[in-house]
């Protein structure tokens, strides 16, 4: 729902000396101290003589009374586009979804619709109150296209914000399933390893002993396929400490286990002997199984697992008769 129109804001001297982003953030809860920061600046805001005021910083004095013109929310430059979705929870402030491999999050060159954007907003509809004035979920991480897996997205400002807070301090618990090429030596471990652009290719990223961002991954193995001794892949969970950019692809391949049918981080045709659905998977075999977190409205702890797709999951079935 919107929270556009005309609000009217009356200070007591609890508010006196503050700063006035910072008091009608506070006194609006809807509304997130960035978004009363471009309404001020953009004339939205005035005492109730009747001077507009555009200085974000000005200090609140006793008795202030201030109109806060909020306009309704612009139409997303995305169209709206019906599309089926597996929507595992859904409420007013936020839903989470299961992403199918092969949709895109957001509209870009080479995918200008049909992505998940496009999806929720035909989804939503009103429900979307705006991420900064604009009518538009709010996404607060990615999948890549051809991984699937669980997400979660905001429907007001709000929401976003916290929900962004939540990844950024890592408060949440983002776990992956993914079928790699051999095995790991150990059964359970922890790669440590920063992680930053790659020094030539720009679009990849890489495992770098400087100028990277710290990057933590917790996996174990699930189950391994083909020779005991040289297994032609596994199974493996893998635990995000961090949320780093193809942070699983590029640190189960460090470790010498990329994913199967990645085309970045892995080698095709791995391995001659592996079964040709193998060495011919068309995506990287990378799910997102399970997201938890604190709902940021309700405080309720949330916990969404989610099954490996059907791909994958025949995948597995034919390594299981490999010897």
């Amino acid at each position: 729902m919107s929270d556009a129109g005309r609000h009217t804001v009356t200070f007591d001297e609890s508010a006196a000396g503050e700063r006035l982003d910072r008091a009608l953030a506070i006194a609006l809860p809807a509304l997130t101290r960035s978004r009363v920061k471009a309404l001020i600046e953009g004339r939205c805001v005035a005492l109730a003589g009747g001077q507009t005021i555009e200085e974000p910083s000005r200090k609140v004095k006793t008795g202030d009374v201030f109109f806060v013109d909020i306009p309704e929310p612009e139409p997303a430059t995305p169209q709206a586009q019906d599309m089926d979705l597996e929507i595992l929870f859904e409420d007013s402030d936020l839903l989470v979804l299961n992403k199918p491999a092969g949709m895109v999050v957001h509209p870009a060159p080479g995918n200008p619709d049909r992505t998940l954007v496009n999806a929720l907003l035909a989804h939503c509809g009103d429900s979307l109150s705006g991420i900064g004035g604009v009518r538009r979920p709010g996404i607060v991480h990615r999948l890549d296209k051809d991984t699937s897996g669980v997400m979660v997205a905001a429907k007001n400002d709000v929401t976003h914000h916290a929900l962004s807070k939540l990844f950024a301090a890592h408060d949440l618990e983002r776990i992956y399933k993914a079928l790699v090429w051999g095995a790991p030596k150990a059964s359970r471990g922890t790669v440590e390893a920063a992680l930053g652009r790659h020094p030539v290719d720009r679009k990849r990223m890489a495992v770098r002993k400087s100028g990277g961002r710290a990057a933590f991954t917790e996996y174990w193995l699930e189950k391994r396929f083909g020779p005991p001794i040289a297994p032609i892949a596994s199974l493996v969970g893998a635990k995000l400490g961090t949320g780093r950019t193809h942070q699983v692809r590029v640190h189960m391949a460090h470790i010498g286990c990329p994913v199967v049918g990645d085309p970045v981080y892995g080698r095709k045709n791995r391995n001659g002997s592996a079964p040709e659905s193998l060495r011919n998977f068309p995506r990287q075999a990378l799910h997102a199984s399970v997201l938890a977190f604190r709902h940021p409205t309700t405080g309720k702890d949330m916990r969404f697992a989610t099954e490996l797709p059907q791909d994958f999951l025949k995948l597995v079935g034919t390594l299981n008769g490999v010897k």
